[in-house]
């Protein structure tokens, strides 16, 4: 059996090393590094470290040192064909056939490395020369650099079916056609599969050219064009630039995945030079595991649009039952239409840096995702999100991860119902107080009206609390000024209060917000309907509620109503508190303390009183007028 020089990179790079030595040797995280006392020599301080980044192990004590291969027969004891078959079935590849086919195999990706590489020259010249003009107006146009194009080898394919195949006639049509360079159709003549394209070779962690992506030259499909997998080349095991973002994440301690070729190449003319990017599939656990060599917690940053988001969560979804201690994902979610290329371009490398600051961890993640999949209006709904929240906990292979993710799920859903934490009340000064500086609010005049009478009958909750919600949806501005207040109040219907919630949420997010870009935040969580069928059944008709109110009273209105809202069942709460009190522990203070709370409880009954009947007044006078 012959094994290739690239068969035993390949195997070595399919081998986490800390992961073999691990099983047998207890090691410790230090910075980038394990560290553990030295198994092949007796020691007390630990001077025996593992690097996964660069593939080898070396002890300081005794200069022990080698990779995975080294390990096995080292430290094992197993001869080196016994070692490579262990390491190749865990890593779940196929031994060379036992016979002259691997050398020749190997020989002939010899050849296929050096076509690859004489193609990008010739590529890069074409872009050069007076062929690629248009070509170069494109990386203008995107801001892309003249040195930064030849950092990353980019070339220029003509529109041409036989002028690669001409540059390289001397390698042969069937290499050409292996390579991946030449397309052949049944039994015709093969030509040229790159035409009229902006060329970006793809290297392999050594730097070797071994593919091509090819983007279109003005219209045309597919926008993108990639090699086809060839001896070299396997898309779902290759990272576009991990050969330059292995070095640069060792500086900053991270790794970003971005979606495109050009997303990466702006990011590092910007600064940013430990992007990768999946080649036009999504990340595949042999990816994930590629990543994970490079930092513990990757960085997701795809696009904004919905096809972007869909990504992150496809990627979340493949990498939880890989998830260990330490080692997840977190992502940055860009404005909506918008990439990295864009964000840098246009905003500057200072406006990613801010979002790269504060990255959502893979756990909140999976929350916002399952639970935006479906309203929690019902108990089923909620049992539904504790059930897929549950399943996806599941899938995590490692028991100490899962339990973590269970707990932690767990201790979301049950929030949800949970009662807000009260403050504690502090009783108004008697008489009220009013919303205009010291002044009460003023009773108005004329007879009392249905809607005032019916206080009582139906209590604070069922008379205002639809009406404040409708208030918010009317002016959305109001929400960051009384998300305090907000977040005190017990709603009794569950939608209702899962409606507020996200409307609190829209609010945080964007400062600015009008009522129809909170309804289509709203709907995005599937909060729609309930908010529409709000808006048409406004029956107390409060000028907070009113789409074309006069501003001043709408807002003044609705800062009293939410007062009253949340005060009353604090008071509620104090008066049966201190009425309790009164039957165990009689005294004049607590007495005094039951009355004052009745009179409080009296005035907001009053206030709201006095904003309904305000209100049927107004309408009374506009009907009559």
């Amino acid at each position: 059996m012959t094994l290739s020089p690239q068969f035993l990179d390949e195997l070595r790079a399919r081998t986490l090393l800390s992961g073999l030595v691990g099983k047998t040797t207890k090691l410790q995280k230090a910075g980038r590094e394990w560290r553990a006392c030295c198994p092949f020599h007796n020691e007390k301080t630990p001077s025996f470290y593992v690097n996964d980044d660069k593939g080898f192990y070396h002890c300081f004590g005794c200069s022990a040192h080698g990779d995975a291969i080294r390990w096995m027969t080292d430290q094992r004891g197993l001869p080196f064909m016994d070692a490579v078959k262990e390491l190749a079935q865990n890593a779940g590849m196929e031994l060379p056939a036992m016979d002259r086919q691997a050398a020749e195999k190997a020989e002939a990706a010899k050849g296929l490395h050096e076509a690859c590489a004489d193609a990008a020259s010739w590529f890069t010249d074409q872009l050069n020369g007076l062929a690629g003009a248009t070509a170069r107006d494109v990386l203008t146009k995107r801001g892309i650099k003249s040195e930064t194009a030849r950092e990353f080898g980019l070339g220029f394919a003509p529109d041409s079916r036989g002028s690669l195949k001409g540059a390289l006639k001397d390698y042969g049509d069937p290499l050409l056609v292996e390579a991946g360079l030449l397309i052949k159709v049944d039994e015709k003549t093969p030509y040229d599969r790159f035409r009229g394209r902006l060329m970006i070779p793809i290297r392999d962690p050594r730097g070797r050219t071994i593919a091509f992506g090819g983007r279109i030259i003005g219209d045309g499909e597919p926008k993108y064009l990639n090699s086809p997998e060839t001896p070299l080349f396997d898309k779902g095991r290759t990272l576009y630039n991990l050969d330059k973002a292995a070095p640069a994440t060792r500086k900053t301690g991270r790794v970003l995945v971005v979606e495109g070729y050009m997303d990466v190449i702006a990011l590092a003319q910007a600064g940013f030079r430990e992007a990768v990017a999946p080649l036009g599939t999504a990340l595949t656990e042999a990816q994930l595991e590629r990543l994970w060599r490079l930092a513990e917690v990757p960085i997701l940053c795809f696009d904004g649009d919905s096809a972007g988001q869909k990504a992150a969560i496809r990627a979340a979804h493949r990498a939880t039952p890989l998830l260990q201690p330490g080692r997840s994902l977190a992502f940055v979610t860009l404005p909506p239409g918008v990439d990295p290329d864009d964000l840098v371009r246009t905003k500057g490398p200072g406006a990613l840096e801010a979002l790269l600051a504060n990255p959502e961890p893979l756990v909140d993640r999976l929350w916002a995702s399952e639970f935006a999949a479906e309203p929690l209006a019902t108990p089923e709904q909620r049992a539904g999100l504790k059930q897929r929240l549950t399943e996806i906990a599941n899938t995590i292979a490692d028991a100490n991860v899962k339990s973590e993710y269970i707990a932690e799920f767990r201790r979301r859903t049950d929030a949800l119902n949970a009662r807000p934490p009260r403050a504690p009340y502090v009783p108004r000064p008697a008489g009220g107080g009013g919303r205009k500086g010291n002044q009460p609010w003023k009773p108005a005049p004329g007879p009392v009206g249905d809607g005032a009478k019916g206080i009582h009958a139906r209590g604070m909750d069922g008379v205002l609390t639809k009406p404040v919600l409708i208030g918010l949806l009317r002016h959305p501005t109001e929400i960051g000024r009384h998300i305090g207040e907000l977040s005190r109040l017990n709603i009794t219907d569950h939608r209702l209060a899962h409606l507020l919630d996200a409307m609190i949420d829209a609010a945080l997010e964007e400062q600015t917000l009008d009522s129809e870009r909170l309804l289509t935040i709203l709907a995005t969580s599937g909060f729609d309907i309930i908010a529409h069928d709000l808006l048409r059944a406004d029956q107390l008709m409060c000028s907070f509620t009113q789409r074309d109110a006069e501003p001043a009273r709408a807002r003044e209105e609705l800062d009293e109503a939410i007062a009253i809202l949340v005060a009353r069942p604090e008071v509620d709460a104090a008066l049966a508190e201190a009425t309790a009190m009164m039957q165990t522990d009689y005294s004049d203070e607590a007495f005094e303390r039951q009355v004052s709370l009745v009179k409080e409880q009296q005035a907001l009954d009053a206030r709201l009183a006095n904003l309904v009947q305000s209100n049927e007044d107004a309408r009374a006078f506009a009907e009559g007028s």
